[in-house]
C-alpha cells in the first residue's frame, strides 16, 4: 500500500486528482493548506510514501513550505505548479523536492513521474512500498529513522541492525552476527555483542511499544519483531 499525502488549495482539482490516484491503487490523504499538510505528514499511523505538494498556496509559500516538509519528513516530493521560470523549478529542487510537474499537466504523466520517484526512493528493495513505517534504514547512506526521527547508530551498531533488517521475524543466530559485523577475531566480541544489543533496543525503542524492538532467543540469537 503506497499513502500519498496530496497538498492542493484547490478543492476540485484535489478531489479529482484524489479519485485518479484512487483508481490506480494509491490511499490518498488531502491537506489544502500548508499548516494541514504539515501536521498531517507527521502523524505517526498516516506516514505518506510521497508527497504532491502544489506550490500555489493560500497560508504559506510552496518553496518555504518545501524546504519545512523537507526537514520533518524523507518522503519523496513532487512539485506541482503553474510556475514556468526556470529559477522556480531549480529553487524548489534545492528546498528538497524530488521532481517537478509545470501545470496543465496529463494524469498519465503525473502517474508515470510518480512511479519514477517511487522507485528511485527504494533501490535495494526494488518497490515503492517502504520498510515497516516505525523503522527505515538506509544503508547506503547508513542512516536510520524510528517514526521518521533520525537516530544516531555506531558503526557496529548500524552492521547488527542492518543484518536483522534483512531478515524480520526470524531469527539471526549470535555466530552469524559476529562473523559478518566483527569479521576476523569475532571470539573476543561475544560479550561485546551483548552490550551493542542492548543499546540498540534502547535506542529503537518508543514508549508507545508493547514489546522489544529486538528480540533476545536465549542460546540462540536475535530476532527483529516482524510489526
Amino acid at each position: 500500500m503506497v499513502r500519498i499525502l496530496l497538498v492542493e488549495d484547490d478543492t476540485s482539482v484535489a478531489d479529482a486528482l484524489a479519485a485518479l490516484l484512487h483508481r490506480h491503487g494509491f490511499v490518498v490523504d488531502i491537506a489544502h493548506t500548508g499548516a494541514d499538510a504539515a501536521v498531517k505528514i507527521a502523524h505517526a499511523d498516516r506516514v505518506p510514501n510521497l508527497v504532491l505538494l502544489d506550490l500555489g498556496l493560500p497560508d504559506i509559500d510552496g518553496i518555504a513550505l518545501c524546504a519545512k516538509l523537507r526537514a520533518t519528513s524523507n518522503a519523496p516530493m513532487i512539485a506541482l505548479t503553474a510556475r514556468t521560470e526556470e529559477a522556480d523549478k531549480v529553487l524548489a529542487l534545492r528546498m528538497g523536492a524530488d521532481d517537478y510537474v509545470v501545470k496543465p499537466f496529463s494524469f498519465q504523466e503525473l502517474l508515470a513521474r510518480i512511479e519514477a520517484v517511487l522507485r528511485r526512493s527504494q533501490p535495494t528493495t526494488g518497490s515503492p512500498v517502504p520498510p515497516p513505517k516505525k523503522l527505515r534504514i538506509d544503508r547506503e547512506a547508513h542512516r536510520v529513522w524510528v517514526h521518521q526521527n533520525e537516530v544516531s547508530l555506531t558503526k557496529k551498531e548500524f552492521g547488527v541492525l542492518s543484518l536483522l533488517m534483512e531478515s524480520p521475524g526470524h531469527v539471526v543466530d549470535r555466530k552469524r552476527i559476529l562473523t559478518t559485523v566483527w569479521g576476523e577475531g569475532w571470539e573476543l566480541a561475544n560479550r561485546t555483542l551483548d552490550v551493542h544489543i542492548s543499546s540498540l533496543r534502547s535506542k529503537l525503542s518508543t514508549p508507545d511499544d508493547d514489546h522489544e524492538v529486538i528480540e533476545v532467543i536465549r542460546g540462540v540469537g536475535y530476532r527483529l519483531h516482524e510489526s
